[in-house]
């Protein structure tokens, strides 16, 4: 009986330990998996780094070391060369190990490159440039032998860096020596703040020469953004990022935020608006030609019998035929299907529809355009409402920060719906289309709904807590559903533009 309890209270204690394990193991796996859950990236959206000044010349000095390591140079002769391949590691190592006295050559190098830079008092001595030969004149050569005074060569230096904005292809002052001016030398020229000028022209050089790289265009930003879109990718992806001043802008155009829009179709819509491309627009829906010597011809009176002052041709303004066809009906046009005027009628009509079609999707994009400028102020007064909302009601600061959220939503919102009329104004019509407006309009329903919020009292906001934020995630998630779509569509190029995005 004893033996049959112990045996049954190992078997117990074996099970225990049994479903112990499996359950750890099953936790851990549980642990595993949300560990590797990641929020998934939305199909609008790209990947990106920001990098600070520091990160940028860490960056720089890390490749000039490998090169370094590598080629068995100088560092400075390594940075030339690098600036001088657009920092293409590679195609350097690959080419000076061909021909490494070309290289040096073409770069600006030369031989003996490496020597120290000091100035030196020559008997005898006359500066070519400003002719002086005072005994004792400090005199300042690179290897290549042209020597100057230092005056003259700090002058040219300093001109070059802050006049011209040179930095990474600084040559010799004299005519047809293209020997580079390294630091070397600029340390032992120049003064402080200029040589800080030339430190940052280098690190500008280095973004504007990678293709990944570009800096943040908001006023007196100092951080660049790394990201693989290429430009020949922009017909299918719109490559907006965040700069960490805050400030989203395209990554391939440079402009500011313009999703869901493409760079090709931002390029062309602007420069519609902003040139006299609709002012043609204009004149052939509101003037017509003259059959006879294609003269622009506008109607100033009630009469449609026509005679063109240059050609004396005369024809009927409805119809466009001529006025012989017409008999006595010099007032009225009874003939408007007579064959002889149904191009020109053709042809009117087309001009017409086509300004019409382009004020509709023109006015929407200017209204949103306006109504985003409105809602900046809007914030200024909402920090104001804030700031009333909690000495009144006794909410705190972080409780009133709903406000400042939905502002930032309804001026992002505005952004993109402006942006989405640019977009529809180069798609054909297709069921794509429908679903796209459908998208467009249930979004521009719910901003007009946030932004009437705004117009409310100070004292009736608190109530309206809960209603605005729920109103905020809703207009937000309506967005997402729309770049969502439309990237999605873009990515899988199905999208039929009235132009051609791979130009």
């Amino acid at each position: 009986m004893n033996l049959c309890r112990t045996s049954c209270q190992m078997i117990s204690t074996r099970m225990m330990m049994t479903i112990a394990w499996v359950s750890s193991e099953d936790d851990d796996r549980y642990l595993d998996d949300v560990k590797d859950e990641k929020p998934s990236k939305k199909a609008y959206e790209v990947d990106y780094k920001v990098h600070s000044d520091e990160q940028i010349r860490a960056a720089q000095q890390i490749q000039i070391e490998e090169v370094s390591s590598i080629l068995g140079l100088p560092g400075e002769q390594c940075a030339i060369l690098l600036r001088f391949f657009k920092w293409q590691k590679d195609r350097l190592i690959e080419k000076y190990m061909d021909t490494p006295e070309e290289v040096l050559e073409d770069a600006g190098l030369g031989p003996g490159y490496e020597a120290p830079a000091v100035l030196e008092k020559l008997k005898g001595f006359g500066c070519e440039i400003c002719c002086d030969d005072e005994r004792g004149l400090d005199t300042y050569a690179m290897k290549c032998g042209h020597r100057y005074c230092a005056s003259c060569y700090r002058q040219y230096i300093e001109s070059k860096i802050k006049d011209e904005g040179e930095a990474s292809r600084i040559e010799c002052p004299a005519e047809g020596c293209s020997r580079i001016v390294g630091s070397k030398t600029i340390d032992l020229l120049v003064p402080s703040e200029v040589n800080h000028r030339y430190r940052e022209l280098l690190n500008r050089t280095y973004v504007d020469d990678k293709p990944n790289l570009r800096w943040c265009p908001a006023p007196n930003c100092e951080y660049a953004v790394d990201c693989a879109i290429r430009p020949t990718q922009l017909h299918a992806v719109v490559p907006t990022v965040q700069c960490n001043c805050s400030y989203q802008f395209c990554f391939g155009c440079g402009y500011a935020d313009h999703l869901p829009c493409p760079c090709l179709l931002v390029k062309k819509w602007l420069k519609k608006c902003e040139d006299d491309s609709e002012t043609a627009n204009w004149i052939s829906a509101n003037t017509k030609e003259c059959p006879k010597c294609v003269s622009t011809i506008e109607k100033n009176g009630g009469c449609n019998h026509m005679t063109c002052r240059k050609c004396k041709h005369e024809f009927c303004w409805v119809c466009m035929g001529p006025w012989q066809e017409h008999g006595t009906s010099w007032y009225n046009c009874n003939r408007f299907e007579e064959k002889s005027g149904s191009e020109a009628r053709d042809q009117q009509a087309k001009s017409r529809a086509s300004l019409e079609r382009y004020l509709h999707y023109y006015n929407r994009y200017d209204n949103h355009d306006h109504s985003a400028k409105l809602d900046k102020d809007l914030y200024v007064k909402t920090e104001k409402k804030m700031t009333t909302l909690q000495s009144s009601s006794g909410l705190s600061w972080i409780e009133v920060q709903y406000l400042e959220a939905a502002s930032k939503v309804l001026q992002q919102c505005r952004q993109t719906l402006k942006w989405t009329y640019a977009f529809a104004f180069y798609l054909e019509r297709n069921n794509l289309t429908y679903i796209f407006e459908d998208n467009q309009k249930d979004l521009e329903m719910a901003v007009e709904t946030l932004s009437s919020l705004f117009e409310m009292p100070t004292d009736q906001l608190a109530n309206a807590k809960k209603e605005m934020m729920d109103r905020t995630a809703y207009v937000n998630s309506r967005r997402i559903i729309l770049l969502e779509d439309t990237a999605k569509v873009l990515a899988e190029e199905n999208w039929k533009f009235t132009v051609d995005l791979k130009q």
